[in-house]
């Protein structure tokens, strides 16, 4: 068994019957375990009121190949992080197989990369903050000299803002590359930019309502995304219609320039001129109660369960047929 890519089959499904036997897989050994279980449990639980019938796998604890001997249909995937959005639970999945949601091997391991999804957005036109790679102490004055002060230094390969770190002094420089060397061989430095944030929610090809993020900290780092209650959140954003419409035109685009496909998060942060510059894109992004997909999708009038039975029709992308 094969499976086929097939954009033209995702439909709206009415019965839960046609999806056949899910798995949900959530945990994995990543750094962003904590947030997966979370985000694989409420997916669990939206499912099951919808009359999915779903079932929580982690493959920290059962092998993939499991799955096909517990006769799964098709697999929801909220693994976040390194071996679950990297490409690499996609490519396991493809060789069993087993249909799954969201975005393909090629796109997951773009997204996953902060660094080439950076230049691939670049290369085809759409702006991104200045920045430098980080091999060692030897690249720091080039670092110093290009970008100034302040600068974020950041793992290329990890997510939920794991291993990041402002730095406004030189002297913390070294410090800042050591966090982000300690989760990540790929570490790169990055131009601050003072202006707001905001994200861009994107389901089935469609932009969702941009939401603004404002946080009492530094900057939107992991306790800020899922566990602060002083995070604000405006959605409707507050742009001008037609900045919101730029900013949906640049998220879609962005997705598509990198292979993303089904669902996903393009975030941006704007700098002193007003100009969307893109940050990273999520193609698994987080389903909590902090989350910022389901914030965006309850604006544009999807509910929690809807949302999450959209995403299981993106599985649809992907169709078995004989080897």
């Amino acid at each position: 068994m094969r499976l086929v890519h097939d954009p033209a089959a995702v439909k709206p499904v009415d019965d839960a019957r046609a999806f056949g036997k899910v798995a949900v897989l959530l945990g994995g050994d990543s750094t962003e375990r904590e947030i997966s279980l979370l985000t694989g449990r409420a997916v669990h639980a939206a499912l099951c009121r919808r009359g999915v019938d779903a079932h929580l796998v982690d493959p920290r604890d059962v092998p993939l190949t499991a799955l096909l001997e517990q006769h799964f249909d098709r697999v929801w995937i909220a693994l976040h992080g390194p071996g679950g959005e990297d490409g690499t639970v996609q490519g396991a999945l493809e060789c069993l197989g087993l249909p799954y949601t969201g975005s393909g091997v090629l796109g997951s391991a773009i997204c996953m990369d902060k660094l080439r999804s950076k230049r691939l957005a670049a290369a085809v036109g759409i702006a991104t903050a200045d920045c430098v790679v980080l091999r060692g102490a030897q690249d720091f004055e080039l670092a110093l000299e290009q970008l100034g002060l302040p600068m974020i230094v950041k793992p290329a390969t990890q997510g939920s803002s794991v291993g990041m770190s402002k730095v406004t002094r030189a002297e913390d420089l070294p410090a800042a590359y050591a966090a982000a060397a300690a989760t990540d061989d790929s570490v790169f430095a990055e131009a601050w930019i003072t202006g707001g944030e905001y994200t861009v929610g994107i389901l089935q090809g469609v932009a969702l309502p941009s939401i603004r993020i404002r946080t009492p900290g530094t900057f939107y780092d992991y306790e800020a995304k899922y566990f602060r209650d002083d995070t604000e959140y405006l959605c409707p954003s507050g742009l001008a219609p037609d900045v919101e419409r730029h900013l949906a035109a640049l998220a879609q685009g962005t997705f598509a320039a990198v292979g993303a496909e089904g669902w996903g998060r393009v975030d941006f942060m704007m700098d002193a001129s007003g100009r969307p510059l893109l940050l990273e894109i999520n193609t698994v992004p987080g389903m909590t109660d902090h989350s910022l997909v389901p914030m965006a999708a309850k604006a544009a009038g999807i509910d929690f369960e809807t949302l999450v039975w959209r995403v299981l029709e993106t599985s649809l992308l992907r169709k078995k047929v004989s080897a």
